[in-house]
């Protein structure tokens, strides 16, 4: 689509500023797609997955339990301390020396159990979020209207629904749990320092108060450069994505050079916010060993006092140093935390904030209907803008009875497809109504709508599944009889029994089909679907003229017994038409047969016969 295709473009905000190429189209800088308020992205988080919540416990009684019993072997290993010092003047009781070494073995064991339960627990709960996020986002997908796609990239929603989902989760599990076991270890060193010496234990602090202002002062700062870390990872990659998907259109012009400074571009832009990040977390970990290399040597001064002066015996200081190792690694963990949880919030909000996207209107109340539809349809009065500053239909009433054949005609921004997306209830109208069978649309669900019509579109589009699934698509219970004869209808018949496997070739990049191949097999989906009523929307501009000679019986049997809106440049393709819709400055300015309008010499009759002096 056009809005599409110009979102998608790398325009800078001083080159789009005061331009709106169509009504609704936004450009917003991605270096202001930043998280506003983090508090807000963390809140979200365990809203979001507060039924997670006992099973998080489950990992944080692990973690707790793991790191006491880890905290309390020192202790135990004062008193084997405390022996082999006395046995050093006196005799040694081993019994009592054994049963100290099996409890420390069992107290580390036993920890080391508990923490490899509560990483397994964290790893499951991890992919059962990642899990559980990416279903209500491909739910979320489903129930968003069509405006939402026209204003967001292909690549963005793509990053959110992969890069962002994993990053949330797998820092999120791993940077909680391990906050918690950090946040205990701490607590429990600092209790137990301050009970073997609080002298030494004031010594410790004063270099953690300095460690503190420091990680606060960089957290800050490398916020920023995370969000936009995320944002331009998505822009190189859909720039990628539209360099290699149209490697031909760039070969074609030449454009390699304007390709490759548009990607130096956004890898340099991306290349710095990386390394500011990367380099403001990570800048951290020499500063805190150096605090914290410091803070031994400020002990072990202190310590020497203490000792000379007969205040402290050996074994305060071998426990003490292997509680102020526990003290210290937290203090490290945390700075690395820091950085995770900055990865995980940037994600967050981008995640939450496209869940929190407005849906489309609960239908679940609307009446249900047989798939039995005479189709007949009207436009009464109805108008459209996609925003208030600018109204795209202004006034549009025409009725289609049963079984015509509605075409719709005009230049080139005519907004011609707007109709059938309003027909389809893809957009919204604004005032008016549009009837079906005698019904109003907004009485019928959305799927009851769609279920009514098959549709060809100008751009087609082909699964990697097998040739007959793909003509089979969403239909149940096709027989190997209507495809092969929708196949013969659309003269691709020959050419798939030429393939390998015939009807199971899997097309897929080792079978190429042409532009107009492609057409002919989303022709022959529309003529197995057999839905009541027919849309085709420029359907045979990817082929030639003779081959779409060899097709047009094929099309006007897929018209018969059904009410079909044609969309179509080829004016020839219409002469037999019930009603041409000529639409002209966002109405419609003629409405006749083909005979009838010629007759009136004006827009339409210029139109045709441009066309047929070109041809």
């Amino acid at each position: 689509m056009v809005k599409k295709d110009m979102a998608d473009k790398e325009i800078s905000e001083k080159e789009n500023k005061g331009r709106r190429p169509w009504p609704g189209w936004r450009y917003v800088d991605p270096s202001k797609r930043t998280v506003k308020n983090p508090k807000k992205a963390i809140k979200d988080i365990f809203v979001y997955f507060k039924k997670y919540l006992p099973f998080f416990s489950i990992a944080v009684l692990c973690a707790i339990l793991s790191s006491i019993l880890s905290l309390v072997g020192p202790t135990y290993l004062k008193d084997m301390t405390n022996l082999i010092v006395d046995w050093l003047w006196s005799t040694i009781d081993m019994d009592w020396v054994i049963k100290i070494w099996i409890i420390l073995v069992a107290l580390y064991g036993l920890s080391g159990l508990l923490s490899m339960t509560q990483w397994f627990v964290t790893a499951t709960l991890a992919s059962k979020m990642a899990l559980h996020l990416r279903r209500d986002i491909i739910k979320k997908l489903n129930a968003l209207p069509i405006k939402f796609y026209d204003k967001n990239t292909t690549w963005d929603i793509l990053s959110r629904i992969t890069n962002d989902v994993s990053l949330l989760t797998n820092n999120l599990n791993n940077s909680l749990t391990t906050l918690v076991i950090s946040f205990i270890m701490l607590v429990w060193s600092l209790w137990m320092m301050i009970y073997t010496n609080i002298i030494l234990t004031l010594t410790a602090i004063s270099s953690v108060l300095i460690w503190a202002v420091i990680v606060f002062f960089i957290m800050k700062k490398s916020q920023t450069h995370f969000d936009n870390q995320q944002t331009y990872l998505w822009k190189i990659n859909g720039h990628v994505e539209e360099a290699f998907s149209g490697h031909s259109v760039v070969k074609a012009y030449n454009a390699e050079d304007e390709l490759k400074e548009k990607f130096l571009d956004l890898n340099e832009t991306l290349k710095k916010n990386t390394f500011m990040a990367e380099f403001l977390s990570w800048i951290t970990m020499p500063i805190i060993l150096f605090i914290g290399n410091l803070g031994y040597v400020i002990i072990a001064v202190v310590w020497a006092i203490l000792a000379f002066n007969g205040d402290i015996t050996f074994w305060v200081i071998v426990a003490f140093l292997v509680y102020i190792r526990y003290f210290s690694d937290p203090l490290t963990r945390i700075s690395w935390l820091a950085q995770r949880l900055q990865v995980a919030t940037a994600a967050a909000e981008r995640i939450f904030s496209f869940i929190r996207e407005k849906e489309l209107d609960d239908e679940s109340k609307k009446w249900e209907f047989n798939k039995f539809s005479k189709g007949e349809v009207v436009f009464e009065h109805v108008k459209f803008w996609y925003d208030k500053k600018r109204t795209i239909i202004n006034d549009l009433s025409f009725t289609a009875k049963a079984w015509d054949k509605i075409a719709i005609v005009g230049p080139t921004w005519a907004w011609k497809t707007t109709i059938v997306n309003l027909l389809m209830r893809f957009h919204e109208i604004d005032d008016g109504k549009i009837t079906i069978d005698w019904i109003n649309i907004q009485d019928m669900t959305r799927e009851y709508i769609h279920s009514l019509f098959c549709m060809v579109l100008q751009d087609t589009w082909v699964f990697d599944w097998t040739i007959r699934e793909n003509i089979a698509y969403n239909k149940e219970n096709v027989t190997e009889e209507e495809i092969i004869w929708a196949s013969k209808a659309v003269w691709l018949h020959h050419f798939i029994t030429t393939l390998p496997k015939g009807y199971d070739t899997v097309l897929d990049e080792k079978v190429s089909l042409s532009m107009w191949q492609k057409q002919q097999l989303t022709i022959a989906r529309a003529m197995v679907y057999n839905a009541p009523m027919l849309i085709l929307d420029e359907a045979t501009s990817s082929i030639d003229t003779r081959t779409e000679q060899y097709i047009q019986d094929a099309m006007d049997k897929l018209m018969e017994s059904r009410t079909s809106f044609i969309i179509a440049h080829r004016l020839s393709t219409i002469k037999n038409a019930n009603l041409i819709l000529v639409l002209k400055d966002w109405d419609i300015i003629e409405s006749w047969n083909h005979n009838e309008l010629m007759k009136q010499d004006w827009f339409y009759k210029d139109l045709y016969e441009s066309q047929f002096s070109e041809e």
